[in-house]
């Protein structure tokens, strides 16, 4: 079981399902409702995803023809995205609560990536936020 919910908690969800493959995608969409250089997301299959609590402060946007973004309209965090249509809702992992493991497969749209940003780049690392100086 995988769980999840929103910054300020009042939207949560639940998948009954193992957790599938990530992916980092750079779309200009997915930069734009997220703030940052590309959302991690994972699919998992729709009839194993359930809103478990929050109906009132859910709600969605509609970013491209068919492609609906779920998000917490009191804290703003984007929860998961899907196209009706489609087998499987995306959920964005910076809303997943469980722990899980596994690598990333790649990054998708790389076509429409931040300038500023390249995955090759190997960077220092921080525990805790940027030293002082």
């Amino acid at each position: 079981m995988l769980e999840g919910g929103c910054l300020c908690g009042a939207v949560r969800y639940a998948v009954s399902a193992d957790p599938g493959p990530i992916v980092h995608c750079h779309c200009h969409t997915c930069r734009k409702a997220h703030g940052a250089a590309f959302s991690s997301v994972m699919p998992v299959a729709r009839e194993a995803f359930r809103w478990t609590a929050g109906d009132e402060a859910l709600n969605r946007f509609e970013s491209s023809e068919g492609k609906f973004r779920h998000f917490c309209s009191k804290c703003g965090s984007h929860i998961m995205a899907e196209r009706e249509s489609q087998p499987v809702v995306l959920l964005r992992l910076g809303c997943l609560d469980t722990e899980i493991e596994g690598n990333p497969l790649g990054h998708i749209w790389r076509s429409d990536c931040a300038t500023w940003y390249s995955p090759k780049d190997v960077l220092p690392e921080y525990p805790e936020g940027f030293p002082a100086k």
